[in-house]
């Protein structure tokens, strides 16, 4: 290992928790497995969601243009009519796949790049549902001033809706309203980063319910041609697979099979300058049942079944004792005071593993530029102690660590005596303390940028954009940056 040394700069700036697995390697050894390296086609959210809504879309166009009897009224009130049709379509069909992907489904990993990726998708796909639904609503509200401006002459008949539903519109109509309500409240409640994860968490759990309620919106609401053509193709399953997976969710199916039992073995507070370094180390004992993990993967870990799973890094590598070890930082409501609570002996439920999060295979031409902020280190504490096994395999990498302060850090000197062992990893770490910080002559110098493979990036969002900021100052925009999602909610 070569250990190089900082400049002073801007220090970087760290807080929030970081999550991130699937299939087991060999014990002790790094598996490039089928992480996010530059031979892997990954969809981005952005490109799913437009996908996903580009297809709701040309159903509904093929089912106005084509399958449909020709349209009857003046263009405004057409326009009303069918904007509210679409934007309920895409409404719906959104919150069904936020209530699918609620159950973590492990096939979609690849696909996707992750389950932190799943999880953003699952995020992004939820906030365009009520932002659409919105819309739906507007669109209904403008009967009004229409009626005002040009009158209800020229208004668009109201199409039949399912024959078993004809007699429940004005109660499905209540139900949608009320039904927007709630979720503009759950979404702010979501965005509004100073209420508790638990009690947005118990609130999320309402979702299941509401999801239903507004399923039966839909069902009541949507035209009967739009059922009996494409989009009731496309919406008729989707909104089965949301409803069976609403019921899963409601009864505590979540990611039922790929769940272990196990038990605290060991917790340990590191202390550095007489003071505790806020990190918490918690070794668990798995069952017999638990597949093994990839270096970079993470669990749900549940300590308490009344709060819930929370995702953490598995911060080990792989071995045959079924043993994994969880850096946990104090950085929320949750997480502060956790190293009181936990005993050792105490039963627990780990879920997983998730995550695509790796190196790429070494290449002797290649360099890796790896950064972590904070306890984002976890995933590449895995990936070093993994690499123990057989260092001459280990790719060629410099290591960025940015941290608040050096002194009082707990992985520091276990980062240097892993990379002491592995002559093709650099390490650099940074003081924010001291003044120093990451900049582009020293994430990407002359030589790096010729070889350089991509980036592996895992910390808080601010150190991203300037991971990102500098890059472009380097001249490689277009270098691939592989980043672990930080956070979930």
């Amino acid at each position: 290992m070569r250990t190089t040394a900082p400049s002073s700069a801007p220090s970087c700036t760290i807080d929030r928790p970081h999550p991130a697995a699937r299939a087991p390697p060999r014990p002790g050894r790094l598996s490039a497995g089928p992480g996010r390296h530059h031979k892997s086609f990954i969809m981005h959210t952005r490109t799913v969601i437009g996908l996903f809504l580009g297809v709701l879309a040309l159903a509904w166009g093929l089912d106005v243009v084509v399958l449909q009897a020709p349209l009857q009224g003046d263009w405004p009130w057409l326009l009303r009519q069918q904007s509210l049709y679409l934007t309920g379509i895409w409404s719906i069909g959104l919150m069904s796949l936020v209530m699918i992907l609620a159950l973590r489904p492990a096939w979609l990993e690849r696909p996707l790049g992750g389950m932190d990726r799943v999880y953003r998708l699952h995020k992004w796909a939820g906030i365009l549902a009520v932002a659409f639904g919105l819309a739906h609503w507007l669109a209904k509200l403008a009967s009004g001033p229409l009626k005002t401006l040009i009158g209800v002459a020229g208004r668009a008949p109201r199409p039949a809706a399912l024959p078993w539903f004809e007699n429940a519109r004005d109660f499905a109509k209540d139900v949608g309203e009320w039904g927007l309500y709630v979720l503009l409240a759950m979404l702010l409640i979501t965005l509004w980063r100073r209420v508790p994860y638990h009690a947005w968490r118990w609130v999320h759990r309402a979702m299941p319910l509401l999801y239903l309620a507004l399923v039966a919106h839909a069902v009541a609401l949507l035209p009967r041609q739009h059922w009996l053509g494409a989009t009731g193709v496309l919406l008729a399953p989707l909104m089965a697979g949301g409803v069976l997976a609403a019921w899963r969710v409601l009864r505590g199916r979540v990611g039922q099979r790929r769940k272990v039992g196990g038990k605290v073995v060991a917790l340990s507070q590191p202390a550095l300058g007489g003071q505790t370094a806020g990190v918490l180390e918690l070794v668990c004992e798995l069952d017999t049942g638990w597949p093994g993990h990839r270096p970079g993967q993470f669990a749900f870990l549940t300590l308490d079944r009344a709060e819930g799973a929370h995702p953490y890094t598995i911060a080990s590598a792989p071995g045959p004792d079924r043993r994994v070890t969880f850096q946990i930082k104090e950085l929320g409501d949750y997480t502060r005071g956790l190293a009181a609570r936990v005993r050792p002996g105490q039963r627990v439920t780990v879920e997983g593993p998730y995550g695509c999060f790796q190196p790429a295979p070494r290449q002797p031409e290649a360099m890796q530029i790896w950064v972590a902020g904070g306890i984002g280190i976890t995933p590449f504490l895995s990936w070093l102690q993994a690499m123990q096994a057989d260092p001459d395999a280990a790719p060629r990498a410099h290591l960025h660590y940015c941290v608040r302060d050096a002194g009082a850090d707990p992985f520091v000197a276990r980062l240097r005596a892993m990379c002491d062992a592995l002559p093709s990893i650099t390490l650099t770490v940074y003081d924010g303390r001291g003044g120093q910080g990451l900049t582009a002559a020293q994430l990407v110098s002359p030589d790096v940028a010729a070889q350089a493979e991509g980036v592996w990036f895992c910390g808080p969002a601010g150190l991203a954009a300037l991971v990102r900021r500098e890059l472009r100052r380097a001249g490689l925009p277009g270098l691939r940056v592989h980043q672990e999602a930080f956070e979930m909610r």
